[in-house]
């Protein structure tokens, strides 16, 4: 099984996984490694800590989708490029084991609707499946880590290590396709660590994301929002650059049938420059967004009713290029009236 992609930067989140507030003894928010930050699709255990982190854009990737078939050989990948998220999550007590937390993710992942690609749960590590020590080798020196730091445990073993697991999941979201590997490990007593590495890949045609307008409604129906990525602006301006045709067309495909729904239209912006500037310049281009609909494609301007919250609402740190690239977007919202 082969197949590809490629990905631009994202222009936002997605809708957040919520896994099941099991334990009150520990708080959801820990102390992180400083830079990093939780990604917006995967929630962390409660109790969790963000230990080691890589981001990258354009990363090419190998999921592995079947089991060990020979001598550090897995048959079955998907071979995709996009933005690469990468998170060592780690637990430290005695009063959870690894596979409690590895079911609340597939639980998690189930309930938001990503197909599960395949998960099995090795107490001893043995065998040729899914989260075996023979699978995560394989896995893993397909993918290896760029970055050094604690992430080194996840392949170490321990004199009290005990088992291990793995889930692999995909799900279809409005701007292309996101694949999921989460390994949980039993690294000792005391401490269970969690790899989640996303991988989003856009849907794209010649380097142009190409937006499909079900998609658009499915991102709607499920998360009362969408990211439109591919509207691209001129640099610190309002004026919206031709690339961005195609992405309106199917903009008003959707909206058209969509009834007499009503919707708000959000420009974001990064946290460079002053507030004022950037609410300034956030409403300025969600009304050009609507001017186009308006003008180009015959959207009722009364379903549409745009603003701008500037750096108000991020889905990403400020603090990278990446994370400000992807909290520069333009979204539609559901008003939940007509």
């Amino acid at each position: 099984m082969r197949r590809s992609g490629r990905m631009r930067r994202r222009g936002g989140g997605l809708a957040a996984i919520v896994v099941a507030l099991l334990s009150a003894a520990h708080p959801v928010v820990a102390a992180d490694l400083p830079g990093s930050r939780e990604h917006p699709l995967v929630s962390r255990y409660p109790g969790q800590e963000i230990r080691w982190q890589e981001i990258d854009n354009n990363r090419p990737f190998r999921i592995a989708v079947g089991p060990v078939t020979g001598y550090r050989t897995i048959d079955d990948w998907i071979d995709a490029t996009g933005r690469v998220t990468r998170t060592l999550f780690v637990y430290e007590g005695t009063d959870r084991t690894y596979s409690e937390i590895w079911q609340n993710y597939v639980d998690a992942l189930t309930a938001e609707g990503f197909t599960l690609l395949g998960q099995d749960n090795r107490p001893a590590r043995r065998g040729p499946t899914y989260g075996s020590r023979q699978w995560l080798d394989v896995y893993l020196a397909a993918n290896p880590f760029r970055e050094p730091g604690e992430i080194g445990t996840i392949s170490a073993g321990t004199s009290s290590q005990g088992g291990s697991a793995a889930v692999v999941a995909q799900a279809e979201r409005a701007i292309g396709t996101v694949y999921v590997v989460i390994v949980v490990e039993q690294h000792s007593d005391s401490y269970i660590g969690a790899l989640v590495d996303i991988v989003e890949v856009e849907a794209t045609e010649t380097g142009l994301v190409a937006v499909d307008a079900d998609a658009i409604g499915r991102g709607i129906a499920k998360d009362g929002r969408v990211v439109l990525t591919g509207l691209a602006f001129d640099f610190d301006q309002a004026t919206l650059k031709p690339t961005s045709d195609a992405v309106l067309a199917a903009i008003a495909s959707y909206l058209g049938d969509a009834g007499d729904e009503r919707f708000f239209v959000v420009g974001h912006t990064d946290a460079t420059g002053t507030l004022a500037y950037n609410l300034n310049l956030s409403a300025a281009r969600a009304r050009t967004v609507v001017d186009a609909l308006v003008q180009q494609h015959g959207i009722d301007r009364t379903r549409l009713d745009p603003h701008g919250v500037g750096p108000l609402s991020p889905v990403a740190t400020n603090a990278s290029e990446v994370g400000r690239g992807a909290n520069r977007r333009v979204e539609l919202v559901a008003r939940g009236d007509r």
